[in-house]
């Protein structure tokens, strides 16, 4: 009997020891660093992954994590049934508890892209399509498919979406920014809208809209927006042609080489503001708050011309001779 006592000791005493023993060796191994063969690793979880493929996915990405201890200790915590679908990356000192944490929180990698201000749809597209961390879901989608995916009642993609540095998760689909852009295009083309003086010439936003595209484009220096709008508010109000360039190229499309030509500003399309008076039927870009702004709130002068300087601000007239002159000031004396 005391034979059998003894032994029952003895196998608690190395059963608590054994314990002791293991419980100190996934302490030391849940918060010392995780040799890695790199700085910086990146992994991804797909949807519906487990904690054993999650391990064997570290593993494969260079981390000696010691999978089974891994996927033990997981377990014990419940993480394992909490982690997010998602981009990670593990840095060089980082812990086991570090990464099933970050696996936790869905603390994913970020990427950025950036719109920007006076870019037209097409060069949108390109950006998105260059990303490689970005899914590519819209390659078949016609404009039409896609006006009526993101909810918008305009007939048009052009300036519908708001030029920002948009972050992202690796793996987000470019409708997903495009979404966001147009709601933040939304959001803002209305806050500028609201704030609109009373005597404008603009019935709707989207008038609004196509005005702030233009002075985008027609913009060098940003001292000169309101101005600018000034004087196309001023020209709308006579029912005076815009006669404006970027909205003649525009309309040329991919027949624009870099120079527009006489006969150009003579060839009519439905964005030709020489051949046609008003509003192109469209904005002609992705114009930025400062330009949205400046359509809703112009400079009041009495301005109708303006001409480059070449130093990306503009010289402005009141009347054809004096503009005259300043062509001949700053355009025909720079190409003699």
């Amino acid at each position: 009997m005391k034979l059998f006592k003894y032994l029952v000791l003895a196998f608690v005493v190395c059963a608590v020891l054994l314990a002791i023993g293991l419980g100190s060796k996934v302490w030391r191994w849940s918060n010392n660093p995780v040799p890695m063969t790199e700085p910086v690793v990146e992994f991804n979880v797909p949807k519906g992954s487990t904690i054993r493929s999650v391990a064997e996915s570290l593993v494969r990405a260079g981390l000696d994590i010691e999978p089974q201890l891994f996927i033990l200790y997981a377990r014990y915590t419940g993480q394992d049934k909490l982690l997010k679908a998602g981009a990670y990356e593990v840095r060089q000192g980082m812990t086991p508890v570090d990464i099933l944490t970050r696996l936790e929180k869905g603390d994913m990698i970020q990427r950025q892209i950036a719109l920007i201000e006076g870019w037209t749809y097409k060069q949108i597209r390109q950006a998105l399509k260059n990303n490689k961390d970005i899914t590519q879901t819209l390659d078949d989608t016609s404009d039409e498919a896609l006006l009526k995916k993101l909810g918008a009642s305009e007939t048009h993609l052009e300036g519908l979406f708001f030029p920002e540095t948009y972050v992202f998760v690796p793996g987000d689909s470019d409708f997903e920014i495009l979404r966001r852009a147009y709601l933040e295009s939304q959001k803002r083309l209305m806050q500028a809208w609201e704030e609109r003086d009373p005597d404008l010439p603009l019935k709707t936003p989207y008038e609004a809209l196509i005005l702030a595209s233009i002075v985008e484009k027609e913009t060098g220096h940003s001292k000169d927006r309101d101005r600018v709008s000034g004087v196309f508010i001023n020209r709308l109000k006579v029912n005076m042609p815009l006669q404006t360039d970027p909205t003649v190229i525009y309309g040329m499309g991919d027949n624009y080489k870099g120079n527009i030509s006489k006969k150009d500003l003579q060839t009519d399309t439905p964005w030709n503001t020489y051949t046609r008076s008003g509003l192109p039927p469209t904005p002609i870009s992705s114009p930025g708050y400062l330009s949205l702004l400046a359509a809703v709130q112009p400079e009041k002068h009495k301005f109708y011309y303006f001409v480059a300087r070449g130093d990306g601000t503009s010289e402005f007239a009141e009347n054809l001779q004096k503009h005259n002159q300043n062509v001949r000031k700053f355009i025909l004396k720079k190409g003699n």
